[in-house]
């Protein structure tokens, strides 16, 4: 026990707090509050062993593998465990009514599920005196081994297509997650059923009934599930076992029609457990009441993001280039997260599971740069970095490009938010993401990565590894965010070369804007020569107008760092381009 508690660290995903451990066969093992005094039964040779697991599982009813299993004995006491395979990005059976009507239903993740569970057991929403009564999330199991796709059973579709949507950050699909859950006491619906002497039509009759009742019960509570069937529905030991007496009661006059009404009353009175979470989620009022709260809040946060906050044990700060972020570990990918600024609060909103699977928009025909409303209903852009590449399409074969590289996340950023602090107006730089799974094309410039080896992430390691993508997160800029945070006007980012297109500026305008950006840019020592007109902004309302900043000017809003350097002092002082060979293109670092 002293040994699990000595490798105990806290990790938070989307707000459910986890012990983690590193198992004995070198998985992952996430506690929950519920799980964690029982600690030493989840060590692995205390109930996933081989010949223990295959000896005392018992299969259970349904299209996925689940088992009922009991622990070894831990100082006299067995756990019994609910124990399933995560179905995530397989394809969702459609053999229900009720499913047919959810056909574009998904597995949730377990970090998903487990939220869900813990926040449907919180019964925060809906009729305070009504509480709709789960299994206990213990655990998630994550077994060392990635399995091969076609071991995993998930759709070859999906993984195509989450991987086209999302290159690069395709991390979870061949793991293999285990969740375990308590086991309740009791029996389901249809097994109850098989000790009241009734014919299969009134069986049907009263387990339609019972199913919309219980779906009523969680649609009130801001829940449905898309697949509820009689089984999900558990009615617990002491009630199982007073149905069956009054079925055996000779002295009863009509034992079926009080079995029946004993039934009903239960199920009235909310005196039932519902399991199977794979497939639950919020109503569409719920979730749109959770969305609007989320974003007022992260909205808020934002405004306030430099404002230091209290730090929980499972993140750490870090300053990288001059640049405060709030780090931690992306657990459900086993990638690592930096979010600007001091606001702990704000790590959650870039969680992987939060952006990198809701439907996303390309931008570019030559980048990887996607747009997308998160699961808080967040407007973000989000783009692989190619830092270490060497592009060669046209005017990526400058000798600026060949003597200092494509900037780093890290540099983008520090850029960005040194070049807000001078008065030049950027979009806003959100959060850095490094993917878990190596990188599919080798880096072949190694520069950023040798000139980035001695700064370290709050666990020692280079924050700047060659085997990993990074993808840079920024708001889809739509005003200050002063002025979004207090609801003030709302504007529509339009691109120089698009604002062309529209008609909203003319070409000789266009070239103007850019040319005026690229001169600001020289005279505080940023070389931004390569900029082009869709690497630059306007912010354009409702009615078309374009807006203006405080000297009554067009506002200009930066929106790519990739090719912006400092520029060295010599060549400043000569005051003619950035010569070749220079390689100075790292901004005045501090490690964090």
């Amino acid at each position: 026990m002293e040994r699990l508690l000595s490798k105990k660290s806290l990790v938070n995903v989307l707000r459910v707090v986890y012990a983690h451990v590193k198992t004995s066969d070198g998985g992952d093992l996430y506690l929950t509050r519920f799980a964690e005094p029982y600690m030493e039964h989840f060590e692995i040779g205390n109930w996933y062993e081989k010949d223990w697991f295959n000896a005392h599982k018992i299969r259970l009813q349904g299209t996925s593998s689940v088992y009922r299993l009991p622990t070894k004995a831990v100082d006299g006491i067995s756990l019994d465990l609910v124990v399933k395979n995560c179905r995530v990005g397989e394809d969702v059976p459609i053999d229900t009514h009720t499913l047919q009507e959810f056909c574009d239903a998904e597995f949730n993740s377990p970090w998903e599920e487990f939220s869900l569970v813990m926040e449907m057991r919180e019964s925060a929403y809906g009729p305070k005196e009504m509480k709709v009564k789960t299994q206990r999330p213990l655990a998630i199991y994550v077994p060392p081994d990635r399995m091969q796709p076609w071991q995993s059973g998930r759709s070859r579709s999906k993984i195509n297509r989450i991987q086209a949507k999302h290159p690069g950050i395709d991390l979870d699909i061949l793991k293999q997650y285990k969740m375990i859950y308590e086991w309740i006491k009791g029996k389901n619906l249809l097994e109850i059923f098989e000790h009241i002497d009734i014919n299969d039509d009134e069986l049907v009759r009263h387990l339609k009934v019972i199913n919309y009742q219980v779906l009523g019960d969680l649609a009130k509570k801001g829940y449905l599930v898309a697949d509820m069937k009689p089984e999900h529905i558990i009615i617990g030991e002491d009630d199982t076992r007073r149905i069956e007496e009054i079925g055996l009661a000779e002295h009863e006059a009509d034992p079926v029609e009080k079995q029946m009404n004993f039934v009903h009353q239960l199920i009235h009175e909310g005196k039932y457990s519902v399991i199977d979470y794979e497939l639950l989620l919020r109503t569409a009022q719920y979730e749109n009441e959770v969305k609007r709260s989320r974003r007022h809040s992260y909205l808020d946060d934002q405004r306030d993001r430099f404002k230091p906050t209290s730090l929980p044990a499972y993140l750490k700060r870090a300053e990288v280039f001059g640049v405060p972020y709030i780090y931690g570990h992306a657990e459900s990918t086993g990638g690592h997260l930096w979010v600007v600024g001091r606001n702990a609060r704000l790590f959650d909103y870039f969680l992987p599971e939060r952006w990198r699977k809701t439907p996303s928009l390309k931008l570019s025909e030559t980048k990887e740069v996607f747009y997308t409303i998160t699961k808080d209903n967040i407007h973000l852009v989000w783009e692989t970095s190619r830092v270490g590449e060497l592009p060669d399409e046209e005017n990526y074969a400058d000798p600026i490009i060949r003597a200092n590289g494509i900037n780093s996340p890290f540099e983008e950023f520090a850029i960005a938010h040194e070049l807000n602090e001078l008065g030049i107006p950027t979009v806003y730089g959100r959060a850095i993401y490094m993917t878990g799974t190596n990188k599919i094309e080798p880096s072949v410039d190694f520069r950023k990565y040798e000139s980035h080896k001695h700064i370290l992430d709050p666990e020692g390691n280079p924050i700047l590894q060659e085997k990993h993508n990074y993808i840079t997160i920024r708001g889809y800029y739509n005003g200050p965010d002063q002025s979004v945070a207090a609801q003030g006007p709302q504007y529509m980012p339009v691109d120089l070369s698009k604002a062309v297109y529209k008609g909203l500026i003319n070409e000789a305008t266009g070239r103007k804007l850019l040319d005026k950006v690229k001169e600001k840019l020289r005279n505080i020592g940023y070389d931004g020569s390569l900029l082009k007109a869709n690497d630059l902004l306007l912010a354009v309302d409702s009615r078309g107008k374009i807006m203006n900043n405080s000297d009554g000017e067009t506002e200009v809003i930066i929106c790519n760092f990739e090719l912006i350097w400092k520029i060295p002092e010599t060549d400043k002082t000569q005051g003619g381009p950035l010569s070749a060979g220079t390689g100075q293109s790292v901004p005045s670092a501090s490690e964090g």
